[in-house]
């Protein structure tokens, strides 16, 4: 189910969806409490109703809750806003927002500097570790990494690419 902008859940008024991927739809928003731009990914209803897949969500959002670290996307709140379907409300995470382009977008231009390419794998691979200390699974693609002229290379949750 595709969000209008200017649908609020909570205290966050949605602005444009930005992408998607396997587990919801995501969504640059405002955090009117604060007046920040956020990402919220949604849980899509149908996924909500089975309760793996709920129960994946929320495993994900408490792991992520859990970590601090400068190359993995932070998350800010969870939640669910009601009023979205018969069946129950609308699972959500509020999570930091990056502005970049993912690490496939970059590579559709061309290949990167051999020097580059080597410290982005660096920076991955510790990331990649550190995610299966906390024993959550991670699929590091090209689709999920974030690059930006402010922080070199980021690890965001599946579909939370801006």
């Amino acid at each position: 189910m595709a969000l209008a902008a200017g649908t609020r859940l909570g205290p966050y008024s949605l602005e444009a969806a930005v992408g998607a991927g396997g587990m919801g739809q995501v969504y640059r928003a405002k955090d009117t409490r604060l007046d920040r731009t956020v990402a919220i990914k949604v849980l899509p209803t149908e996924l909500a109703s089975d309760p793996q897949f709920r129960a994946r969500f929320e495993r994900e959002a408490r792991t992520i809750s859990q970590l601090t670290h400068p190359h993995i996307c932070t998350l800010h709140d969870v939640g669910v806003a009601q009023g979205f379907s018969p069946a129950g409300g609308l699972n959500y995470l509020v999570m930091e927002y990056l502005e970049g382009e993912t690490l496939a977008a970059r590579l559709a231009k061309g290949p990167l500097p051999v020097e580059q390419a080597r410290e982005w794998s660096m920076r991955i691979r510790f990331d990649s570790l550190l995610y299966r200390g906390f024993r959550m699974e991670i699929h590091v693609g090209r689709q999920w990494i974030v690059t930006s002229e402010v922080q070199s290379v980021r690890l965001v949750p599946r579909g939370a690419v801006h």
